[in-house]
């Protein structure tokens, strides 16, 4: 289906076509570009909400700005859609996030446009501050530097860092506070109620809208927007610095709040900003899903990321299934973590602003004083756990996989040196889909096995899942559980809860020849594989190891002692994963075999479906069957 932009967005690829444009057509182009982005999204899925409500800064960014000369950096980038549109992709948007296709964040290789690839929170500010530094060292002054972040990024502790530094860097920076009020779910903690008061002070919006009259009438006689700055700088900061000392106390001139949606005045202010040298941010209030009435008005959370709806009515599409269907992992997590909380007045639950996404919103709700959501802040939120456990609680932290990269070292220094008792449970984990590498969970096998004192776990099914948080509750250190993103495999999973012994796999099926050795919820696709497989007269064994450390050293004589072949498989990274596990102990303790490892290879997966991201990989049910099949025409010298 090709979806046709309107007559005047229809003329736009690239950022000089837009300026042809006179600046009373620019709310067109914001209505053609909104409703474009609408079109597209209702029909092949993405973000949404984000880029509809940066339409019209998206628009007036590009029009003032000279890109991509002048460096322009999208904090997350959820937001870029519209930017993907202006810049030379229109024609393949609808491409977006699906195998092959356009990726759904800013991404280098795609485009001159996107200056710095993103999708990990917070860090705008740092990577346009890099690049302003390089440029002042080169002594291209006039070259612009602006990066977009919104209130919920702002809470991170990168955000902070970058500001502290840049206030001090006498550079190009315009940091652009795209605030509104959320990050996927509503923000939370002192900033959002200090930018709340900053939106709602009276007396402060009465001095501002007096300021940018002020630098209006002075432009109409040639005066520069700095000459302005420099006769009410000292006027602003009096009238208003119980509002904006946050900001200016780190030497960062602070202008606004503006409003987002006005797109004339946003091109008249960043007009004016530029001319101004130095480190400064514009505050701009914004609506998630402005323009379209359901995003608008309805649950801004769901409407981040809707997948397909009807357009018209707003309609989001459900699919009816015909059977019962397995739950999602993160649901599971969400409800056994209450009947265990339930039982056990220790337990609380963490997690860095994504309450939803992880379920921990379903004990917020029911026990919303053994539930934090601490902003987007991960290296805070391992060490916010960290203290709890030092007073005797059970922190589960959850977080996912690729996040949780963000808080290595605090994992390290103050939970596993210390050998306290942290949950962490480790949400989309292996491929994400169509969110792609900045966001896939290849990595945390590898980087938790390594460290002392850490239980590194991952459950194949639901019943696992469930055992394994109840067996986290009985371990005195740290404890690991990995699972992926979507959908289960067993439609009756409240199942009565066990403790697994620490490091003890199980016998899926009894077989000859080839053992099959997998960890996590990719080992259904192991016992696919057995039932194609059985078709070829072929009978491998099949072990779910459950831990990759420590690891069952029993099941593994067993397996090592029986079987000259082995397959191991992971949704992990190869290099030093599951596999690399297995290895090292069969050399260590002496035995040989032909060992085949399937898992993520050391390069760079794009995104795509799931399924399609596996066989890619050679994992998927297929792929474990070929594997076996090539190794059972081997055959291997006693």
């Amino acid at each position: 289906m090709v979806i046709k932009p309107g007559k005047l967005l229809a003329q736009i690829d690239c950022p000089e076509d837009l300026k042809k444009f006179s600046k009373d057509q620019l709310v067109q182009i914001c209505d053609e570009l909104r409703q474009f982005i609408v079109d597209n999204v209702s029909v092949y899925g993405g973000h949404f909400g984000a880029s509809l409500g940066v339409v019209e800064l998206t628009v007036a960014l590009h029009y003032v700005l000279n890109t991509p000369d002048d460096q322009l950096v999208w904090d997350v980038g959820h937001q870029a859609y519209g930017h993907k549109i202006l810049t030379g992709r229109k024609e393949r948007f609808h491409t977006n996030r699906i195998y092959g296709g356009l990726s759904g964040f800013p991404k280098r290789k795609e485009s001159e446009y996107d200056t710095f690839g993103v999708g990990h929170s917070s860090t705008s500010i740092s990577a346009a501050l890099g690049m302003a530094m390089a440029s002042k060292y080169k002594g291209d002054q006039r070259k612009q530097h602006v990066a977009v972040i919104g209130d919920g990024s702002m809470t991170g502790g990168m955000a902070f860092e970058a500001m502290n530094h840049a206030g001090v860097s006498d550079t190009n920076l315009l940091i652009i506070l795209n605030d509104n009020c959320m990050s996927i779910d509503p923000n939370v903690g002192a900033l959002k109620d200090y930018l709340t008061d900053i939106t709602t002070s009276h007396t402060y919006n009465k001095v501002k809208d007096e300021v940018w009259n002020l630098l209006g009438k002075f432009s109409k006689f040639g005066t520069s927007a700095q000459e302005v700055i420099s006769k009410v700088e000292g006027a602003i900061k009096s009238a208003v610095l119980k509002q904006s000392n946050l900001f200016e106390s780190l030497n960062l001139r602070y202008f606004g709040p503006v409003d987002g949606h006005d797109v004339n005045h946003l091109v008249e202010i960043l007009a004016d900003l530029r001319d101004i040298p130095g480190p400064k941010i514009l505050h701009c209030v914004t609506v998630k899903g402005k323009g379209y009435a359901p995003a608008e008005n309805g649950n801004k959370t769901t409407w981040h990321a809707p997948g397909l709806f009807d357009k018209v009515t707003g309609e989001i599409y459900k699919k009816t299934p015909s059977a019962p269907q397995a739950p999602k992992y993160q649901d599971v997590f969400g409800h056994t973590l209450v009947e265990l909380a339930k039982e056990n007045e220790k337990i609380m639950g963490i997690t860095p602003a994504m309450p939803s996404g992880s379920s921990l919103n379903i004990m917020m709700k029911e026990m919303p004083d053994r539930a934090f959501d601490v902003g987007i802040a991960e290296q805070h939120a391992v060490t916010f756990s960290a203290g709890l456990a030092t007073q005797g609680m059970i922190p589960f932290c959850n977080i996912y996989s690729s996040f949780m990269q963000r808080a290595y070292d605090q994992v390290i220094h103050d939970v596993a040196l210390q050998n306290l008792q942290v949950v962490f449970c480790l949400d989309r984990a292996g491929f994400a889909g169509a969110d792609g590498p900045t966001h896939h969970g290849a990595y945390d096998i590898a980087y938790f096995r390594c460290i002392p004192n850490m239980v590194v776990s991952a459950p194949m099914n639901e019943e696992e899942l469930r055992n394994l948080m109840y067996t986290a509750t009985q371990f005195n250190g740290p404890f690991s559980i990995r699972y992926p993103r979507g959908q289960g495999v067993m439609p009756e999973w409240r199942t009565p809860m066990r403790k697994i012994p620490i490091g003890q796999g199980r016998i899926v099926k009894e077989g000859e020849e080839i053992a099959i050795l997998s960890i996590g919820h990719i080992g259904n696709y192991a016992v696919t594989a057995c039932e194609q497989l059985a078709n070829d007269g072929l009978n491998p064994a099949h072990y779910d190891m459950r831990f990759v450390k420590p690891l069952d050293e029993d099941l593994l004589h067993e397996v090592f002692g029986k079987f000259k072949k082995v397959i191991t498989v992971e949704d992990g990274c190869l290099m030093g994963g599951f596999g690399s596990a297995v290895l090292e102990w069969m050399v260590d303790q002496g035995y040989t075999a032909q060992v085949k490892r399937l898992g993520i290879p050391d390069a760079i997966i794009e995104h795509g479906d799931q399924l399609e991201l596996h066989r890619e990989c050679g994992f998927d049910p297929e792929g474990i069957a070929a594997a076996v099949r090539d190794m059972a025409a081997v055959k291997v010298e006693k």
